[in-house]
């Protein structure tokens, strides 16, 4: 990558309004993993003094787009990344720090055949959200898709 181009956490945060808006820290993005950090930041906090659950959901929805931009980033001028469906489950407390890791669920290849068939093929991702102790807060499955351009 030339000094000129940005990174999929810099496009995003550039791009995304919330990914601002929450501070997220993009910590690793690759096609296979993205990591990203949301801080402890009280003026996002819910009733218990954690992160609210939308902040959590959102952080959840952005390490996924980090990981589908970063697997199918060469697709990006014949077909755009669409949010099919996405759910989510609180497990325990996320206080303080909380950290998103997202993986792709499907091999790439069989993703870009799909679309070279003209297909709208679903890309599959889990996100798991960790708090600073290593506990497993939370657990999200985001499904994607890429739709041609028409």
């Amino acid at each position: 990558m030339s000094s000129d181009q940005m990174t999929v956490g810099e496009m995003l945060a550039a791009t995304v309004p919330m990914a601002r808006t929450l501070n997220m820290e993009f910590l690793e993005t690759t096609a296979e993993r993205a990591v990203v950090r949301l801080p402890d930041q009280p003026a996002f906090h819910n009733h218990v003094g954690g992160p609210h659950a939308g902040a959590m959901f959102t952080l959840g929805d952005t390490v996924s787009g980090a990981v589908v931009l970063a697997a199918f980033g060469d697709q990006l001028a014949r077909a755009v990344p669409l949010v099919v469906k996405a759910e989510i489950g609180y497990k325990k407390l996320a206080m303080g720090v909380v950290t998103a890791t997202a993986t792709v669920g499907r091999p790439v290849a069989d993703v870009v055949a799909d679309l070279d068939a003209g297909g709208r093929p679903e890309i599959p991702v889990t996100v798991v959200f960790n708090r600073e102790d290593g506990a497993v807060t939370g657990e999200m499955t985001i499904v994607w898709t890429l739709r041609l351009n028409t």
